[in-house]
């Protein structure tokens, strides 16, 4: 009779390691997934030296785009008629913006810390998401309110700032 009680607390401590090794993997690939979302914009943002810099005054919108005429402020940049900037909740026709140019496009992307907090809402989503994950499947409620508390700091200072 002994082996079939350590035959069971073998399995349970093999379906506990598999727990955490399952719900750990989850919880990483969703922190990247989060980088991975934000640094596609946060990196024209935050990595500005040698990228041209200035202000758009939003002159048209459309349905998912905003465009309008681009003032240079950095040395080296150049005057453009039109450069389409995304539409969000922040952007309004008649409102001038600080911006940054994606390198080889007419593509533009809010600078300063209005832009770098806006850029890396993505990964705020993702710590609220992984603090579930932490907390249900880790079971670990202290890390997983300080990814909550991250990600909700993260969230609330980009609507307060843009």
């Amino acid at each position: 009779m002994p082996s079939a009680v350590v035959s069971s607390q073998g399995a349970v401590t093999a379906l506990r390691f598999g727990r955490l090794a399952t719900m750990g993997t989850v919880a990483v690939l969703i922190l990247i997934a989060g980088v991975w979302a934000s640094w596609g914009t946060a990196q024209h943002v935050m990595l500005t030296k040698g990228r041209e810099s200035g202000t758009i005054e939003v002159t048209r919108c459309g349905a998912e785009t905003c465009s309008g005429p681009y003032t240079p402020i950095s040395a080296g940049s150049q005057r453009r008629e039109s450069v389409v900037i995304e539409k969000n909740v922040a952007v309004r026709k008649g409102q001038t913006y600080t911006v940054v140019i994606k390198p080889g496009s007419d593509d533009v992307v809010r600078s300063g810390p209005a832009g770098i907090l806006y850029a890396w809402v993505p990964l705020g989503g993702a710590l609220l998401l992984t603090s579930v994950v932490v907390a249900g499947g880790l079971r670990r409620t202290r890390v997983a309110w300080v990814l909550a508390g991250s990600g909700v700091a993260l969230l609330t200072a980009a609507f307060v700032v843009v």
